[in-house]
């Protein structure tokens, strides 16, 4: 028997959103077959708001699912993200709130995300900051992130922000002569952090590094983690202070 239809679509509609042995369409004949589909078709040609409002459903529900796991990434590699023994930590180091930054010197949007950072420490005064030293924009990433790991393990934590900053900011080639201009700018003693830069220290530094981003799906620089949750890539300030504050709200 051949369906009828008493207003273009509704019977498709109510065909397919009908629970599971309501409706079975592979026992349609041919003919009805065809008619359910250019009924379905010149509804949604009538109505491609309709389409719209799937695909943007489609895309919540993805990015929902997406966020889930990671939290479950973030929460099975706490330890390595937040404590790793290694990684440089600045802001208030007794926050109850941690911000990890996987960054590369030679990433613009890293740079661009320096004053945002900054000014979200200034602005809250209760953010622990950790800095995932991950260099992935070719040799010139590799060598920066080399001397700065190698000063912090030769000159310490404040001689390695400083050597940080400056290289967040230096826009020429990175060679031996450029990285002991910086760090002679800076009243360091650069010989032993050259020497230490090709150290078995700095490249298992890296590659634990490396491997942690990999578990977690991080490909691009910045992301940031923060708390439980992965941001992945260029955020405001006044986005990541909001943030912070519906985290700490979360926790009562």
């Amino acid at each position: 028997m051949m369906l009828r239809y008493a207003a273009p679509g509704l019977a498709a509609l109510s065909l397919l959103a009908a629970p599971a042995g309501a409706s079975d369409l592979t026992a349609l004949s041919d003919q009805e077959r065809d008619a359910f589909g250019a009924e379905v078709r010149q509804y949604l040609l009538e109505n491609p708001e309709v389409i719209v409002e799937a695909i943007n459903i489609l895309e919540q529900r993805q990015a929902e699912a997406e966020a889930l796991a990671d939290e479950e990434l973030v929460a099975a590699k706490a330890d390595e993200l937040f404590n790793d023994g290694y990684s440089w930590v600045g802001g208030n180091p007794d926050g109850d709130v941690t911000l990890v930054e996987f960054m590369d010197y030679r990433c613009g949007f890293c740079r661009r995300a320096v004053p945002e950072v900054d000014q979200v420490l200034k602005e809250d005064g209760n953010i622990r900051l950790v800095i995932k030293e991950f260099p992935i924009l070719g040799e010139a990433s590799m060598i920066s992130s080399r001397f700065a790991i190698a000063t912090k393990q030769v000159a310490g934590d404040d001689a390695y922000k400083q050597v940080h900053d400056a290289l967040m900011a230096y826009d020429g080639d990175v060679n031996d002569t450029a990285l002991r201009r910086i760090g002679e700018g800076l009243g360091l003693d650069v010989e032993p952090i050259l020497a230490a830069m090709e150290g078995e220290a700095v490249t298992q530094q890296i590659a634990r590094t490396r491997a942690l981003a990999q578990e977690l799906k991080i490909s691009g620089t910045p992301t940031f983690v923060l708390d439980s949750e992965m941001l992945r890539g260029y955020l405001p300030a006044d986005r990541m202070l909001d943030l912070v504050n519906e985290i700490r709200n979360d926790r009562g």
